[in-house]
């Protein structure tokens, strides 16, 4: 792949950081719906808090989309090419199924709902695969930094449909036309998959299925070794767990401490909006001076500072400017900063001959707590209260910072190597 000159602001302004930008909102769209409208949803229906917290497992086919991403680096289909006719086909097939869920009843059909969520999982994360593949490939080594910030605000602004706009609208309407109108934000990134071009082929890409599944794992390990290939798997697996369990059943917490749907929605669009939005923008700008390994002790201690503030509000009760602060900081300090350092990182960790297996397999290790472990949530909560268990997710959030010294030491700020 070309190394470029250090990027600027400009960087921000071109075809290709559109096309991220716009894709970008694409593969983060599902992923918000069953975080945040399917919770609302099932929650408005009399779902318990434990039930809740059990859906988190209808996510499963985000750990586990690195088997099936050697399809994708294998495979051209629709005649669209490898990139292009798999973002397509997961699209369509996306608009559908988001729009079909919102159809069924919650009070008998809780099956179901669990079967579609769990299809809407599993076409979300195999759209992943290929966007993040196609943002690897089409930026150079240099733009890493800068593009990770821009996928970074544009999942948030994903995260704005469900999370804010069709919450207030399922205070007015009755929730069938809410989900299909959410589905409808699905189709932007189809237009714009329609339009760009694939991107330039890098090296000699798997020839064989054969390949496609071995070459990625025999060259991420061929690269250090199997010492350091297991430390940054299992920094990959802890860096965000702490934040992804806090927020994993945030509107239920709303919720229990009295807020309306509308005033969560008001309040995470009016701050969480624009809180990433400048998280973003500013972690990709400090990155161009710190570099990627000191981004990711920076904003990983901002991360973990702003699950404090859930602790606070827990302690407080309904006040809608904490609310409002709250979400305005964590959106800032772990969907912005922390966030766009650790795509960065994930990014310049692959080789582009196998992105989409090699990123898929490092993303699926960061979706287990979201998937796994935040199944327990639920439980957590029973047992502890919200506060003590804002307690314990801040707590969680420190394996990971104590193993930078080893997987980005400060001295060597945009370093790949265990010294």
């Amino acid at each position: 792949m070309s190394t470029s000159p250090a990027p600027g602001w400009r960087s921000y302004a071109n075809g290709r950081m559109l096309a991220v930008l716009v894709l970008g909102f694409s593969s983060g769209l599902p992923l918000f719906i069953l975080l945040y409208l399917l919770q609302a949803w099932l929650a408005k229906s009399g779902l318990n808090v434990k039930a809740l917290g059990l859906f988190a497992l209808v996510q499963f086919p985000y750990i586990w989309k690195f088997l099936w991403a050697p399809l994708m680096d294998r495979y051209r289909i629709l005649g669209l090419g490898r990139r292009r006719g798999w973002m397509a086909l997961t699209q369509v097939a996306l608009f559908f199924s988001i729009g079909g869920m919102g159809m069924l009843d919650p009070l008998t059909q809780i099956g179901l709902i669990a079967a579609a969520a769990g299809g809407v999982a599993f076409l979300s994360a195999s759209q992943d695969i290929v966007i993040d593949a196609y943002r690897r490939e089409i930026l150079s080594d240099n733009e890493q930094g800068l593009g990770a910030a821009v996928i970074v605000n544009a999942y948030k602004v994903a995260g704005m449909v469900p999370g804010a706009l069709s919450l207030i609208l399922a205070d007015r309407m009755p929730w069938q036309p809410v989900f299909w109108i959410t589905a409808a934000f699905m189709l932007p990134g189809l237009v714009c998959t329609l339009l760009i071009k694939e991107p330039t082929v890098y090296g000699s890409p798997p020839k064989t299925m054969r390949e496609a599944i071995i070459l990625p794992f025999q060259e991420f390990i061929a690269r250090d070794g199997w010492r350091n290939a297991m430390w940054i798997l299992a920094f990959v697996l802890l860096y965000k767990i702490g934040d992804s369990m806090a927020t994993a059943l945030a509107t239920k917490f709303y919720l229990d401490l009295g807020f309306s749907m509308t005033q969560i929605g008001l309040a995470a669009n009016t701050t969480g909006f624009w809180a990433s939005l400048a998280g973003g923008v500013v972690g990709g700008v400090w990155m161009l001076k710190l570099g990627i390994n000191r981004g990711l002790w920076v904003f990983g201690a901002l991360q973990a500072i702003a699950i404090l503030g859930f602790a606070w509000l827990a302690q407080v009760g309904p006040n809608t400017v904490l609310l409002s602060a709250v979400i305005g900081f964590e959106a800032f300090a772990s969907l912005g900063l922390g966030a766009a350092a650790f795509v960065a990182f994930l990014s310049r960790s692959t080789d582009p001959r196998y992105t989409a297996t090699q990123y898929a397999l490092f993303s699926s290790l960061s979706a287990v707590p979201r998937t796994l472990i935040n199944a327990s949530v639920g439980f957590l909560v029973a047992e502890l209260g919200w506060f003590s268990f804002f307690i314990v997710c801040f707590f969680l959030a420190f394996p990971a910072m104590m193993m930078l010294p080893k997987i980005a030491p400060w001295r060597s700020a945009n370093g790949t190597n265990i010294p």
